[in-house]
């Protein structure tokens, strides 16, 4: 049987009202069993998921992930490095797209 957060979560708020099995799935599955599983630190993991959504141009994701991402240890030097690393693997437009998404999310880091 599956256990149900009492607190109103991240998905629940911002989803979970258009669609509540996929804030469960999100909840349940992607944050409470894949991000907690220690193979890899949550750092490493925010990195490869920043990663693919700059190679998969999912800029809109960025908004969630880029300051999980801060919180989980990766710095914002760090960030812009893989941005510019993966400008050459993944296509500038999709680099550019998350730098342009990166100043909107954090406007006093490149003042």
């Amino acid at each position: 049987m599956s256990t149900k957060p009492t607190a109103p979560t991240a998905a629940r708020d911002s989803f979970g009202s258009i669609a509540p099995k996929l804030a469960e799935l999100s909840d349940e599955v992607l944050f409470g069993d894949v991000w907690e599983r220690p193979q890899l630190s949550k750092r490493d993991r925010s990195l490869v998921t920043c990663a693919a959504l700059i190679a998969l141009g999912k800029s809109e994701q960025m908004n969630f992930h880029f300051p999980r991402a801060i919180e989980n240890g990766v710095t914002h030097d760090e960030l812009v490095e893989l941005m510019t690393h993966l400008a050459f693997y993944a296509g500038w437009p999709n680099a550019m797209s998350a730098v342009t998404r990166f100043k909107d999310l954090f406007p006093a880091a490149h003042q």
